[in-house]
């Protein structure tokens, strides 16, 4: 899938403009910011875009995503401070929200937050602490 270089899951494919093909992918350019930032920050965005549920709402792109004509960023500090109190959560989406602003910007936070994400969401959430270790052999999935 274009915008998933490097990440193996699925992708969250916004365009700011539908009908404007020359628009490159949202995924694409968080990626690209990502790819300057320190290791939490590049974990955190790949669990939003593996996700893709949460990033695709319109009012979380809202206070998390800021862009100015090509640059894109996420705008953590500014998210965090409001999204409690701006977005309607539901106890899962609150717990993965939680534990990648704890990825991007590495705090203590309640791990009991875990028992709400459900299997896919834990299973994103493990990967990205993987990644913030700097871990890249470490397989999280599913048993077969």
């Amino acid at each position: 899938m274009r915008g998933c270089t490097g990440l193996h899951h699925r992708c969250v494919t916004l365009k700011m403009t539908q009908n404007d093909a020359s628009v490159p992918l949202l995924s694409d350019r968080l990626i690209a910011w990502a790819g300057d930032r320190d290791v939490g920050e590049r974990a955190a965005v790949a669990a939003l875009i593996e996700e893709g549920d949460i990033l695709a709402r319109g009012d979380v792109r809202d206070l998390l995503v800021v862009e100015h004509g090509s640059v894109v960023f996420c705008d953590w500090p500014r998210f965090e401070a409001q999204y409690r109190c701006v977005l309607v959560l539901d106890e899962g989406e609150d717990a993965f929200l939680t534990l990648v602003l704890a990825t991007a910007f590495p705090r203590l936070v309640p791990l009991w937050k875990v028992e709400v994400l459900g299997e896919r969401r834990l299973g994103i959430v493990l990967r990205g602490l993987a990644r913030l270790a700097g871990c890249t052999t470490l397989a999280v999935g599913v048993r077969s």
